[in-house]
């Protein structure tokens, strides 16, 4: 007796987080459909202009503007940043450097370093033995 393995899909909700692209600007097709593992992998390796496009122009989504401008996606919604944002918008803020923008860089520069300090004082308290 064979077993068939079956063919794992997924939402294109799940597809669009996983490919970094902002839902409702993917073509219809992409949107009503769902998507096999291997089309993920296909879009992943050789993208189709659609996907580059998106990927280079936007709207991009939430996680996405927030890297983009180096702030935590709560630091967007407190900034009063809550739509999907292309990447025009995302340099013209980066231009701007409203006060929001560089407080929100500010906290999330400290977040790193204090994420750094314990990662270090971790490996020192493994190295010292016990």
């Amino acid at each position: 007796m064979t077993q068939h393995q079956s063919t794992q899909t997924m939402k294109p909700a799940t597809a669009a987080k996983k490919l970094g692209v902002y839902l409702d600007a993917t073509p219809a097709e992409f949107r009503e459909g769902v998507v096999s593992r291997a089309e993920l992998n296909a879009l992943q390796t050789d993208p189709p202009q659609w996907l580059r496009d998106l990927r280079r122009d936007g709207p991009h989504p939430r996680p996405v503007v927030a890297a983009k401008l180096g702030v935590s996606i709560s630091g967007l919604a407190r900034g009063g940043v809550t739509e999907p944002l292309t990447t025009e918008q995302i340099e013209a803020l980066k231009q701007e450097r409203p006060e929001w923008l560089e407080r929100e860089r500010a906290t999330q520069a400290e977040v790193r370093k204090e994420a750094a300090r314990l990662k270090n004082r971790g490996s020192e308290s493994t190295e010292g033995g016990a």
